[in-house]
């Protein structure tokens, strides 16, 4: 009789396995990830918290009839019909083939082409507009404001997921929490509370030390220092960390290895040599198109350090601006050309790269262009235009440590879908052409407007007699 066999003893199996797992080095965040078994339920975003195993979403099916379909795998586009049950995605039925539930709500959606929902891995979903008042700037009920407005604008868009790379105080958590409750429209919201920097550093350059800094910005200094701004984000309800240049490499270890040991990824904003610091130390994602060597190309690749570019804010600055000015943390000399050039060299090596755009101000009201206006510098880089589509979709899912849930229309896989007219698998500029929205099984976009479900009014309380 064999304990490792597991055939007898699952139980005692079970628990050898997790001993053995945990004298494992815990190198990637997702490593924690062995210590749950595969049936248990958990939450629905890269922390996993187990939860009970409840049916998710609304009530009955729907149907997304007869449509041309993307699925994101790599497959060729296909005729056919997909089957939702709750907030998951049930069938993928061939043409002609009906079985669904006579009370199922059957959308046509034929001449269309149905995609897996587009993901964003680089936002910030309440930063200042030019019509924000000084006074309001440091408002978290202005800014949950912002963010209302701002999300849905992304919604629209066919963004069913976004990465919230720093936000203001509890805004990025309360309202993912509110989005995922269905009490307010909205892509998912992946959020790692505050962003977190030197005293100095990117984001915190001319800030007055005698003042508490800004809710969205979290300074921290030595090791220690930078293990504790980690924890405090986690104990927030952080999906990921989100840290930038200047750091120490004692720094940028201690946070990475505090984040990875919390099972969260880490993304970092850095340039130059703060760049190869950050791949030696671990960090998961490097943002933006910043000027770094060959060697750490080459060291990204070696690691299976993952890129978002976001070029398409560069261009706006850029185009408006001329350059980049006023910024201790790009005391380097870069333009379009050399940013595209970065990128082409990322591609070059193998490095895997995910898609964000990075709107800060008033730019997320140019939606979708922008976005599609990204897609086109990945194809201007040697992407194919259904590689793209990909990198905005499956790989940015895996980039968010949720490739098992979201990114592909499959079967087990949470419905988030977004429907096209046109072939935006051909022609990117479809993407601007939405007509439905589907995000965690609800119908949250029809025909290009945002539907919010009207209330169901409550019983009053029965009368009672003295």
């Amino acid at each position: 009789m064999s304990i490792r066999s597991g055939k007898h003893f699952p139980c005692l199996a079970l628990a050898a396995a997790l001993f053995a797992a945990a004298a494992w080095p815990q190198d990637k965040a997702e490593d924690r990830r062995r210590f749950i078994e595969p049936r248990t339920a958990t939450t629905d975003d890269p922390r996993r918290i187990p939860r009970p195993a409840d049916r998710e979403g609304p009530e009955g099916s729907l149907v997304l009839r007869g449509g041309r379909i993307f699925d994101g795998t790599g497959r060729e586009p296909f005729a056919g019909t997909v089957l939702i049950r709750g907030n998951v995605i049930d069938r993928i039925l061939p043409p002609g083939v009906e079985g669904w539930p006579a009370t199922a709500r059957v959308v046509d959606v034929k001449g269309q082409t149905v995609l897996p929902g587009l993901i964003d891995l680089h936002t910030h979903m309440d930063y200042v507009g030019s019509d924000t008042p000084w006074y309001l700037e440091a408002s978290e009920a202005d800014a949950m404001l912002r963010a209302v407005e701002r999300v849905r604008y992304y919604l629209e868009c066919g963004i069913t997921s976004i990465r919230d790379v720093g936000s203001l105080g509890e805004v990025p958590f309360r309202l993912k929490d509110w989005i995922a409750q269905n009490r307010v429209p909205g892509p998912r919201i992946f959020a790692c509370g505050a962003y977190i920097t030197a005293t100095g550093g990117h984001g915190a350059e001319g800030l007055d030390l005698s003042r508490p800094g800004p809710a969205h910005t979290r300074l921290a200094s030595g090791p220690v220092g930078w293990r504790e701004a980690v924890r405090e984000q986690f104990s927030r309800g952080a999906d990921l960390i989100k840290i930038g240049s200047q750091f120490s490499r004692e720094e940028v270890q201690a946070c990475v290895e505090e984040a990875h040991a919390l099972g969260l990824k880490v993304a970092c904003d850095a340039e130059t040599f703060y760049i190869q610091w950050a791949v030696e130390a671990g960090v998961d994602t490097i943002e933006h198109p910043l000027p770094r060597t060959d060697e750490t190309i080459r060291l990204m690749a070696e690691k299976k350090t993952d890129a978002v570019p976001t070029l398409i804010p560069y261009i706006y600055i850029f185009d408006s601006s001329g350059g980049y000015f006023g910024s201790t943390s790009r005391r380097f000399t870069f333009s379009k050309a050399a940013n595209q050039e970065v990128l082409r060299r990322m591609k070059a090596a193998g490095i895997r790269m995910g898609v964000g755009t990075d709107l800060v101000g008033d730019r997320f009201r140019h939606l979708p262009a922008p976005y599609i206006s990204e897609l086109e510098q990945f194809v201007a880089a040697g992407y194919t235009i259904r590689e793209a589509l990909a990198a905005a979709t499956k790989t940015n899912a895996e980039i968010l440590d949720m490739g098992d849930k979201i990114g592909t229309i499959e079967p087990g896989k949470l419905a988030d879908i977004a429907v096209f007219e046109g072939r935006p698998d051909e022609r990117l500029s479809d993407l601007a052409r939405v007509s439905h929205v589907i995000r965690n099984g609800h119908w949250v976009v029809q025909n290009g407007q945002t539907v919010v479900a009207r209330h169901v009014p409550l019983s009053p309380p029965s009368s009672r007699t003295p």
